[in-house]
C-alpha cells in the first residue's frame, strides 16, 4: 500500500460528539480515507450506531440499546441536538467516498451487518473494498466470515499480536488492528510479511502518531485523523 490510511474514529471524535452523522461528515471534511464505528442492535434489530451497550454515557436517556425499538432511540438525544443513526444512514451519508470499519459489539449483528452489506454491494454499486468488519469478540468475525468470505475482516486485539495474527490467518482476514502500544517496527513488519494490514489504534497525540508512523503501519485510527 503507497499511502497510509487516515481513519476516523468513531468519526473525527475529537471535533464532533463520537458516533454521530456530524462526526462522520466532519471526517469526510478532515479527507479522512475512513471511518470506524460501532454498532449495536435494537429491540426491533436496526443496527444502531452506538459504542456502549447502553445510551447513559453519551445520550440524555439511560438504558441498554438492545432494550428499546429505533423509534424509542431516535427520540434521545447526543448532545441535546443529535440523534443516534443507524448504520443505513451512515452508508448514505458516507456515499463511497471512504472506507467504513463497523466494530461489531452487540450479539446479534454479524448476521444483519452482512445483510446490509451484501444490499449496499447488489443494489448500490457499492464494492467490498468500501468495507472492513472487525471486532475484539473473535467468534462474531468467525460467524461473519462464515456468512461470507469476501467481506474484509480486521481482528481486533489489545493484547499479544501474535496470537491475533495466527488467528487472522486461520479466517484470511484483511488486517489486524492492535492497540498501538503493542507495537514495534519488528511485529508490524512481520505482520506484513504475512500479507496483513496493520491499523493501529487509538492514536492522538503528535508524538505517538509520529511513532507508530515510523513502524510504517498501514493506517492510523484516530479521533484526529487530520493529524496524520
Amino acid at each position: 500500500m503507497n499511502k497510509m490510511l487516515k481513519i476516523a474514529h468513531r468519526g473525527a471524535k475529537a471535533y464532533e460528539p463520537e458516533n454521530t452523522l456530524q462526526a462522520f461528515q466532519k471526517a469526510l471534511d478532515l479527507n479522512s480515507d475512513g471511518i470506524e464505528l460501532d454498532v449495536h442492535l435494537s429491540a426491533d434489530d436496526q443496527i444502531i450506531v452506538m459504542h456502549d451497550e447502553t445510551i447513559d454515557r453519551t445520550t440524555n436517556g439511560k438504558g441498554f440499546v438492545n432494550t428499546f425499538s429505533l423509534g424509542d432511540l431516535k427520540s434521545f438525544l447526543i448532545d441535546e441536538k443529535y440523534q443516534i443513526p443507524t448504520l443505513n444512514e451512515v452508508f448514505d451519508l458516507v456515499d463511497k467516498k471512504c472506507l467504513i470499519n463497523i466494530e461489531l459489539k452487540g450479539l446479534g449483528t454479524p448476521k444483519k451487518v452482512v445483510t446490509l452489506i451484501e444490499h449496499y454491494i447488489s443494489e448500490k454499486n457499492w464494492n467490498y473494498n468500501h468495507f472492513i468488519v472487525s471486532s475484539f469478540d473473535w467468534n462474531m468475525l468467525q460467524e461473519t466470515s462464515n456468512l461470507n468470505q469476501k467481506i474484509p475482516i480486521g481482528v481486533l486485539t489489545e493484547e499479544d499480536p501474535d496470537t491475533a495474527l495466527a488467528f487472522a490467518e486461520t479466517i484470511k482476514a484483511k488486517a489486524i488492528h492492535p492497540d498501538f502500544h503493542l507495537l514495534t517496527s519488528e511485529n508490524v513488519s512481520k505482520i506484513q510479511q504475512k500479507g496483513f494490514l496493520v491499523l493501529p489504534w487509538t492514536v492522538n497525540t503528535e508524538e505517538d502518531i509520529q511513532k507508530v508512523k515510523s513502524y510504517k503501519v498501514d493506517g492510523i485510527i484516530s479521533d484526529c485523523p487530520d493529524k496524520i
